[in-house]
């Protein structure tokens, strides 16, 4: 091949020069269809930070406590504790009348207490949270009273309990409700009364039902505050539940502790206190993983 090339307009004279070889192209690696992904090394660091503390703070306590009891004493062992554990955990639901019953009945009957009084607390406490939130005159109407009933003690509302209701069990119930209603009440109230105005005016221009504000607007952003009340109440339920069944007796983790003190029994009392505490644990860990599900943040 040649190619012409002008130097000028007016020159005519054209000059052939050799056409430049044509380089032919390497082809291209082909490209795999998804790129591998890159192995992130792991987290051993906060693997560590996340086991290590906890169990160093757990053998601590069982250090102290073992240092404590060394010499001997009515306080018992670790050791004996732990023997103690392993043989009523050997059959947590045994039964032998209705006062002699494993800790495994007493923890569900506990908890069947729990739900009862959380549950209608639930019912009561967030509706009416939204009420006082959104509405000034029910605010100012009712915040006395909450501010009046709230720092009572759990026990004192136990008599009112067994006056009304004549038996035990649905005055634990009772005492339960109206102790874990309030955090509810207060925290819903709150994230109602913090949602921002903005949200409000939209929903006024854009003539939305009340229903509507609830739902669509008042309920994802409140949902947060009204989750921690949820927290709040359900560890107070199982404070006061302990406290409640002691007086009340039948079947419970509190009666079960103050029976085998009756029994001078230190040992399940060690027992049933750690019990205690993981179930406690184990419902407010629940929560979190709930609140967490249902958040609308991204």
């Amino acid at each position: 091949m040649v190619s012409a090339v002008f130097h000028s307009p007016s020159d005519r004279t054209v000059e052939l020069l050799p056409a430049a070889p044509a380089v032919a192209e390497k082809p291209s690696p082909a490209k795999p269809a998804a790129a591998a992904k890159v192995r992130q090394p792991y987290d051993w660091r906060g693997l560590w930070m996340r086991v290590l503390p906890p169990v160093l703070g757990i053998a601590l306590l069982v250090g102290i406590w073992a240092l404590l009891t060394l010499k001997g004493g009515s306080f018992p062992t670790p050791m004996v504790t732990f023997d103690a554990a392993v043989k009523l955990f050997a059959d947590p639901f045994y039964s032998n009348g209705p006062n002699d019953q494993g800790i495994g009945w007493n923890i569900l009957a506990s908890l069947q207490r729990v739900a009862l009084g959380f549950g209608l607390a639930a019912v009561v406490g967030i509706p009416l949270g939204f009420i006082i939130g959104r509405f000034e005159f029910a605010s100012r109407m009712v915040s006395p009273l909450i501010s009046l009933l709230k720092p009572v003690s759990p026990l004192a509302w136990l008599p009112i309990g067994l006056l009304v209701f004549k038996s035990a069990n649905p005055a634990a119930i009772w005492t339960i409700f109206i102790c874990s209603i309030w955090p509810m009440v207060v925290n819903t109230a709150v994230g109602v009364q913090r949602v921002p105005e903005d949200y409000l005016n939209v929903a006024r221009v854009l003539k939305l039902s009340e229903w509507k504000v609830i739902t669509k607007i008042l309920f994802p952003a409140v949902l947060p505050y009204m989750l921690t009340g949820v927290r709040l109440s359900v560890g107070t339920a199982w404070l006061v539940i302990v406290a409640a069944e002691m007086l009340t007796g039948g079947v419970g983790i509190g009666f079960w502790v103050w029976d085998e003190w009756n029994n001078l029994n230190v040992q399940h009392i060690i027992i049933a206190i750690f019990v205690i505490g993981i179930v406690g644990l184990a419902l407010e860990w629940l929560l979190i993983s709930i609140a967490n599900r249902f958040s609308f943040e991204d």
